[in-house]
């Protein structure tokens, strides 16, 4: 990854401008609103026990092993969780990611099954609460494959290791005038702001929001900021694009970069049909960082 911070023309983007629809960039994101586990996530490797009720739920049961610490997730938060399923009736396990990366939902989305979207409600960072769900609140008489039958209660421990409170789409960047500035042959990254978070690092999972442009018109692609939550992910080598994983690395949570992306790290000869990307396109992202850890 290049660190290096240099003017925008030197970036051959000249004529960029940007604005928030929300007031000034200084406003973009409070960093100190991100709640965080105070402990290094990949340290949470030990898979908990779950304990069986002692009679098959009727009701959604929500019982805190750990309180945790600050205010409670309501809906619209996105929320970092590392959990464990198993069978309510006899302790079968069918899931977990305790070995793996945080799985992070927007809660009031439904993304998720609502036993937990209406049990992860109120947890604190840094809590473990077990959820005992009644069949009706979880996959009901369809099941879910083969781990999980019809008519199944289920019942999970999550350790909750992170809350990003709910992010506005109207402060989306408004961008102009951008084009002429592809033909570069590596990475080159310019801070617009200069967030005051966590530091994203290899390895780190994240949470934001891209805006993509064509390099050679400045034709913009795509936007996440219309999408029902931002986009998360892991900085790891095959986690995105090349470019994303290498030039996220060294924001800081609050912070907005721009990352010039030559093909190579981008869509490579081929480009994307999806994003109407044609062969050999360099590309430009605009990343707003909300979360790392």
């Amino acid at each position: 990854m290049s660190n290096r911070k240099l003017p925008l023309l030197a970036l051959a983007l000249t004529g960029l401008v940007f604005t928030s629809c929300g007031g000034d960039d200084s406003g973009l994101f409070d960093a100190s609103e991100v709640s965080v586990v105070p402990t290094d996530p990949a340290d949470q490797s030990v898979e908990p026990d779950v304990k069986l009720p002692t009679e098959i739920p009727t009701e959604l049961v929500v019982t805190d092993i750990t309180d945790g610490e600050g205010d409670g997730a309501v809906e619209g938060d996105t929320v970092f969780v590392y959990y464990v399923g198993v069978l309510s009736a006899d302790g079968s396990r069918f899931d977990g990611n305790f070995d793996g990366e945080p799985f992070a939902v927007t809660l009031g989305q439904g993304a998720v099954i609502p036993g937990w979207e209406q049990g992860l409600l109120g947890m604190k960072v840094g809590g473990r609460r077990q959820l005992d769900i009644p069949s009706d609140l979880a996959y009901g008489s369809a099941g879910s494959g083969d781990a999980i039958p019809p008519d199944s209660a289920i019942s999970f421990v999550v350790d909750m290791v992170a809350i990003v409170p709910a992010i506005d789409p109207a402060n989306e960047p408004e961008i102009a005038n951008l084009a002429d500035s592809d033909g570069i042959s590596e990475l080159v990254t310019e801070d617009l702001v200069v967030g005051d978070g966590t530091e994203a690092t290899e390895g780190s999972t994240v949470l934001m929001h891209i805006i993509a442009f064509r390099a050679d018109t400045g034709e913009k692609l795509v936007s996440s900021w219309g999408d029902p939550s931002p986009q998360n992910l892991t900085l790891v080598e095959g986690g995105a694009i090349p470019g994303i994983v290498k030039g996220v690395q060294g924001m800081k949570v609050g912070g907005r970069r721009i990352l010039n992306i030559p093909y190579a790290d981008a869509f490579g000869e081929e480009g994307n049909a999806d994003l109407k990307l044609p062969a050999k396109t360099d590309l430009i992202l605009v990343v707003d960082l909300f979360a790392a850890f």
